[in-house]
């Protein structure tokens, strides 16, 4: 009977040493904190925006790679403007802040979302007919005809080609290549 006692009384030390050091462990864990990963941090940067009366959430594409955060579209002030990119800087896990948004008067903003919406889509047009191009994962998008383009390319050849294409393209100003070129392995 003695013998059982203390085997019992051993198992039950080891498994309650064991729970001990476990929660100890967590909580040493709890402290380090987790990587944010970019799809969080656009939905984390959405919320904060829309939440915010100074700015209109809804006039404002959030995108994010490697932590960067890059607004576009179109605000009704300078001081909306600065008030989405001052949001997005104090957001936990925001390296830097692309503020690439236009400010555009409510009275003109229907004529130029007119011509920007036809600009993309004759840009977009250009990408899918070109076989290279086609294959790519390209974003376009275009703010007071100055188009955009994002996404992933296999390399940097293709993201020239990209720029060039866009370039020509009637009505475009000028092109904002923010193409990333895929990590060979």
């Amino acid at each position: 009977m003695n013998a059982r006692y203390v085997l019992t009384l051993c198992t039950a030390l080891v498994i309650g040493g064991t729970f001990i050091t476990g929660s100890v462990h967590a909580l040493d864990q709890a402290d380090v904190k987790a990587p944010i990963n970019d799809t969080w941090l656009t939905a984390k940067t959405k919320i904060a925006l829309a939440a915010d009366g100074r700015v209109k959430g809804r006039q404002i594409d959030v995108a994010t790679t490697k932590n960067v955060v890059m607004l576009r579209g179109k605000v009704d002030s300078d001081a909306a403007k600065q008030a989405a990119e001052d949001i997005t800087k104090m957001l936990d896990g925001v390296k830097t802040v692309k503020n690439d948004l236009q400010v555009v008067a409510p009275s003109k903003r229907e004529a130029v979302e007119e011509k920007d919406d036809a600009i993309t889509a004759r840009v977009q047009s250009k990408i899918s007919k070109n076989a290279d191009l086609k294959k790519a994962d390209i974003a376009v998008q275009t703010n007071a005809g100055i188009v955009s383009l994002t996404g992933e390319v296999q390399d940097i050849m293709t993201s020239a080609n990209a720029s060039w294409t866009a370039w020509f393209v009637p009505g475009v100003k000028s092109v904002k290549n923010d193409l990333t070129v895929k990590e060979k392995a």
